[in-house]
C-alpha cells in the first residue's frame, strides 16, 4: 500500500547530473518554482549531494554525479499553464524541444523537450473543448511518437 508524509506526494523523482547547481537554475528558471533551500546539501568539494525543488505537490531531488556514479538523468512529466510559453523558456536556456506544443488525447496540449542534462521532459496543457486529433493510422499526425522516438534513437547513439 502507497502512502504520502505530509503535504509530500506519494513518487518524487531523483535525478543524478553533472552540474546539479545548473539544472537547479534552469528548473527553477523554466518553471517558475523554487528550490528548497533548507534542503540544499552541499559537500566540502561544492557538489550537492542532495537538493530539491517543489514542483506543484511532487520534490524533484537533484544530486550532484560523484567519481564512479553514473549520471541518472530522468524522464519527467509536467502540467503547466502553456506549453509553448514553457517550451520557449526552455530553448532560450539551451533545452531542445522534441515535440513542439501538439493536440493531444484527453483536452489537452503535449509538447516535449530534452534539457542539457539529458532530461526529457513531458509537458501538458488543459485545453477544454478541444478535440482528441485523429490517430495516425485514420490520416492523422504520427508527430507524438515520431517525435520522441527520433529523440530517443538519438540519445542511445550517444
Amino acid at each position: 500500500m502507497i502512502a504520502s508524509h505530509g503535504d509530500n506526494a506519494a513518487l518524487n523523482p531523483l535525478v543524478i547530473v553533472d552540474d546539479a547547481a545548473g539544472l537547479i537554475r534552469f528548473v527553477t528558471a523554466v518553471f517558475d518554482v523554487a528550490e528548497v533551500p533548507e534542503a540544499r546539501t552541499p559537500m566540502p568539494d561544492g557538489k550537492l549531494i542532495h537538493s530539491e525543488i517543489r514542483i506543484g505537490t511532487a520534490t524533484l531531488v537533484i544530486t550532484d554525479r560523484l567519481k564512479g556514479w553514473p549520471a541518472r538523468p530522468a524522464l519527467l512529466q509536467v502540467w503547466v499553464h502553456d506549453v509553448t510559453e514553457t517550451l520557449d523558456r526552455a530553448s532560450a536556456r539551451g533545452a531542445t524541444v522534441i515535440t513542439p506544443a501538439t493536440p493531444f488525447y484527453g483536452e489537452c496540449t503535449l509538447g516535449r523537450m530534452l534539457d542539457p542534462w539529458q532530461n526529457i521532459w513531458w509537458l501538458y496543457a488543459a485545453a477544454p473543448g478541444q478535440p482528441d486529433p485523429l490517430p495516425h493510422w485514420e490520416g492523422g499526425s504520427d508527430i507524438v511518437f515520431t517525435s520522441l522516438d527520433e529523440a530517443l534513437r538519438s540519445l542511445a547513439e550517444n
